[in-house]
């Protein structure tokens, strides 16, 4: 590889300093590199952090500098440039972002020396079809969550799979989550472990007033409707859809979204072999 982009993650402390070193250590070995607050990148409503169509044809590779959280915006806005993600962690945990900001420079060369391997990763993507039968559709890498809106309460949730109806929840929210998603939000309302590489769809409810709240593992070809109950006129407030915590959607009463797996996926530059089990270890373990 010769060509590369770096996305910023602006609140990370010491950021901009980071992508400045990896600009001048890549261009000092012949290569270019153009960091995104200088590649003429501007917002608009057709982009959320990152403007693809500002990109360099000439880019091979994109090199994330935040956390996870920006490694997600990035995946999401630059899925139909296929081009493939390196994330470097400035963060916490990082469990996407596989390298540490202390091991860029050896990185660096490895990535010239086409030294790493490509892992895909499965999105989603959802469709939320409000009573009126407007469409509006994002995707997700890691999870959508259907949650409540407004005031503090729980809502009636019925899902469907494949158009066969599986359940009723009464509960703060529902996750749809990926096998890369296993590791985010689900884990923390009781979901289990995936391993990235499955193609699976998990369905993990939020605080259900039921003595029942298993997630329930479903094959990643199944298509999941979750509609939202009526809500009583004298309440405020409905359901809303977050799409790896970004892009919220209000459906109307009565309304649903529908998820399924997507077309898309995310490339991710992977520069070790560690096993699943071990990056579990390491990234989860006491």
């Amino acid at each position: 590889m010769n060509g590369f982009y770096v996305i910023t993650n602006r609140s990370k402390k010491d950021a901009a300093k980071e992508a400045e070193f990896i600009r001048q250590y890549l261009e000092e070995r012949g290569c270019t590199c153009c960091v995104q607050s200088e590649c003429g990148h501007t917002h608009s409503d057709s982009m959320r952090y990152t403007d693809a169509s500002a990109i360099p044809k000439e880019v091979e590779c994109i090199i994330a500098l935040g956390g996870d959280g920006t490694l997600l915006h990035a995946s999401r806005d630059l899925v139909d440039t296929s081009l493939p993600l390196l994330g470097v962690n400035l963060g916490t945990l990082g469990y996407l972002a596989e390298i540490e900001h202390t091991n860029i420079a050896p990185t660096l060369d490895r990535l010239i020396a086409d030294d790493f391997f490509i892992e895909d990763r499965m999105m989603l993507q959802g469709t939320v079809v409000t009573a009126s039968g407007e469409k509006v559709q994002d995707i997700a890498l890691n999870d959508i969550v259907i949650s409540r809106h407004g005031r503090l309460r729980v809502v009636d949730f019925n899902v469907y799979v494949d158009d066969v109806f599986l359940c009723s929840y009464r509960a703060d929210g529902i996750i749809v989550s990926t096998p890369t998603g296993s590791t985010g939000y689900s884990l923390s309302a009781g979901g289990p472990i995936v391993s990235p590489d499955a193609s699976l769809i998990l369905l993990t409810p939020l605080a259900p007033h039921t003595l029942i709240s298993r997630t329930i593992v479903l094959p990643e070809n199944v298509v999941v409707s979750v509609e939202i109950g009526n809500v009583r006129a004298e309440e405020e407030g409905g359901a809303e859809a977050s799409f790896d915590g970004d892009t919220f959607l209000v459906p109307e009463n009565g309304g649903r979204i529908v998820i399924s797996r997507s077309d898309k996926k995310t490339h991710f530059i992977r520069m070790n072999h560690t096993s699943f089990v071990e990056n579990l270890r390491e990234k989860l373990g006491p």
